[in-house]
């Protein structure tokens, strides 16, 4: 029987390779054209094209069987499911309205607001003062009810006055700041990294401890050019992808 050939992948040695595999196959798996076979190749085989252990060759193949990507069968093979199907990706598209339109369709637990102190690693967004407004929520998918990502918000105090926390519960950030406090943005500049969650991180995102994350951090800008909310998310790794050019 002819077997799936995954793409290639360049390591990197810095995040776990079990995650990178997973997320490689997983993408081989998921753009695969409707007429390719559905077998997989052998964990030797699959551990050979990716150029790692077996042991994290098997560890890969056992998160996309959770995910209910593939299916193993002893004696037949691993084999990938017909039905799978992508999560939802978040996609970037160059305007504040697609930031808006991606961070909408979820419900939102406000878990915390209030002053609060600067980070040290922000102080380049807020030279001006030593605390600002946090705002502290949890997103999760309206039909599963599966966490999605936690968000955390520093707003200049001015600015957090006119929040109504209210506003939070079912509209994002952006189009707070934009559409109910009346913040003239000029643009929004974005970052994103693969991190590792920490044990507050993990909890809220019922994933495993120090499992791979997608942290994103957000800068909006006023119209006069000074910051006015930095966002710091913590996102499933295993549910989305960016693309993070945009202008307002």
């Amino acid at each position: 029987m002819t077997t799936f050939a995954p793409d290639s992948l360049a390591l990197n040695r810095k995040l776990p390779l079990w995650y990178q595999v997973s997320q490689s196959l997983r993408a081989s798996i998921l753009g695969r054209s409707p007429e390719a076979p559905l077998r997989l190749p052998t964990e030797d085989a699959l551990a050979a094209h990716y150029g790692v252990s077996v042991l994290t060759m098997r560890q890969a193949l056992k998160e996309l069987e959770a995910e209910g990507l593939i299916s193993r069968h002893r004696r037949r093979g691993t084999f990938i499911e017909p039905s799978a199907q992508r999560g939802a990706p978040v996609r970037l598209l160059g305007s504040v309205d697609a930031i808006v339109a991606q961070q909408s369709g979820m419900s939102t637990e406000l878990l915390a607001h209030g002053p609060t102190a600067v980070p040290s690693e922000l102080s380049e967004y807020f030279p001006d003062m030593a605390e600002v407004a946090g705002f502290r929520r949890l997103r999760s998918d309206e039909k599963t009810g599966e966490p999605t990502n936690h968000a955390l918000n520093y707003v200049r105090p001015e600015v957090a006055e006119l929040i109504d926390p209210a506003d939070l519960l079912r509209w994002p950030m952006t189009k707070v700041l934009r559409d109910g406090v009346g913040v003239r943005i000029s643009r929004i500049t974005d970052s994103v990294e693969a991190r590792l969650a920490d044990p507050e991180t993990a909890r809220l995102l019922r994933v495993p401890l120090l499992s791979p994350i997608l942290h994103y951090t957000g800068v909006t800008y006023g119209e006069d050019g000074g910051v006015v909310d930095v966002a710091r998310i913590h996102y499933r790794g295993d549910r989305f992808s960016f693309t993070v050019t945009l202008e307002a």
